[in-house]
């Protein structure tokens, strides 16, 4: 009896051990030659993400030593911070109280505490994606809040650098939600031709497109690419802003033919599709957001 109490107390210690860093906040310390850039590209994060989670501005410095917070990568917060407006507020309607900014806060820390997303606190706020926060700043906050239901997590650091770099498992089962899947309607413009088309919920909320082996993925919309790089889980991205605001996400490229700052015009070759891992299927996922809010793609304005 006693054995088997150990053996279960064992492997309840180990799971505990490999699970608890996934959803705990990480802290980096910064070390000589380190950038912002560099060690967003490291956690595969936007730089505006790491800045927003440390409450920087564009021309604060990093220095060997400091500890950063590595926040949870978070899409829709990365396309909110990625816009260089911020519209009319998307937020889910509800009662808002009043919070004020206390030493050592952060957009990242404060939208934790309250059970919010850092893109509607932005958004609930009309803070841009450049905003830094203030001690006895006042900002509106859910008034569901879980703060004090909750304990927060103290930060783990990583025992060597890079340990905690998240990688996707080629060998891992899908886990992602889908719903129906239909063909394209012909006068819907897509990325990619004659697609069938999967919904994909939760929190993603875009939609999954078939396509052809490396297959050119076409801009819908005119704009500015925002972002281009590896983000976790979604493989190589590129982030298009339209001139209302709207960003559009085309992730999962197998190749990539735009720079950041670059305008592209309906119809550009923005890369091309990728090879799923988990499906081994030539697709791209396809996200369309507003203040990192998502919107219906096929309802998303083309030209």
């Amino acid at each position: 009896m006693k054995t088997h109490f150990c053996k279960s107390l064992t492997i309840i210690t180990m799971i505990l051990l490999f699970v608890t860093p996934l959803f705990a906040d990480i802290t980096y310390k910064v070390e000589k030659g380190d950038t912002l850039y560099s060690i967003s590209r490291k956690y595969q994060i936007t730089v505006a993400e790491l800045r927003t989670a440390n409450n920087l501005s564009e021309n604060d410095v990093i220095k060997a030593g400091q500890k950063l917070i590595i926040p949870d990568a978070d899409i829709g917060t990365a396309a909110a911070l990625s816009s260089t407006k911020t519209a009319t507020s998307t937020a889910p309607a509800g009662k808002t109280v009043e919070y004020v900014v206390a030493k050592g806060d952060t957009l990242y820390g404060i939208a934790r505490k309250n059970g919010m997303s850092v893109a509607d606190l932005m958004a609930i706020n009309n803070l841009d994606s450049s905003a830094v926060i203030k001690v006895g700043q006042k900002l509106k906050v859910n008034a569901n809040s879980t703060e004090t239901k909750t304990t927060t997590t103290k930060p783990v650091e990583p025992a060597k650098t890079g340990e905690t770099v998240i990688k996707v498992n080629d060998k891992a089962p899908d886990t992602r939600t889908y719903g129906t899947t239909v063909s394209a309607d012909a006068n819907t413009k897509w990325p990619v031709s004659s697609p069938k088309i999967t919904q994909v919920k939760g929190k993603i909320s875009g939609v999954q497109l078939s396509a052809k082996t490396n297959e050119a993925v076409l801009c819908i919309h005119e704009g500015t690419v925002m972002y281009v790089g590896v983000y976790r889980g979604f493989g190589q991205v590129v982030f298009v802003q339209s001139k209302t605001g709207l960003i559009y996400a085309y992730t999962g490229l197998g190749s990539v033919k735009v720079r950041k700052g670059e305008y592209v015009v309906s119809g550009a070759e923005l890369g091309t599709a990728g090879l799923d891992s988990l499906s081994q299927k030539y697709q791209i996922t396809f996200m369309v957001f507003q203040n990192g809010q998502p919107i219906d793609p096929a309802k998303a304005p083309r030209n």
